[in-house]
């Protein structure tokens, strides 16, 4: 008869879960074409700002053809913009 408990057979399982492929897909200069997608992530880290839309799992979209640019919305949080393109 056993004395011990398994210990923590449970938690072991399920341990290989893929990763999401969140962050940044297209950086600041680059090109982008209308409804490309900017950003992946979980939250609002990264803000919408021109031309830019959020969907409902918070990536950030482009609206227009254009250029991205970053810039800071706070200490911690940043905006994305995209400008067309001369």
């Amino acid at each position: 008869m056993a004395h011990k408990k398994a210990g923590g057979s449970k938690a072991r399982q399920g341990g290989n879960v893929s990763g999401k492929r969140l962050g940044v897909k297209v950086f600041g200069g680059s090109q982008i074409k209308s409804g490309g997608i900017i950003v992946r992530q979980r939250g609002r880290t990264f803000a919408p700002g021109k031309n830019t839309g959020m969907a409902k799992d918070f990536s950030i979209f482009s609206k227009i053809d254009g250029v991205v640019k970053f810039a800071w919305l706070t200490k911690k949080k940043k905006k994305i913009e995209v400008v067309e393109s001369k």
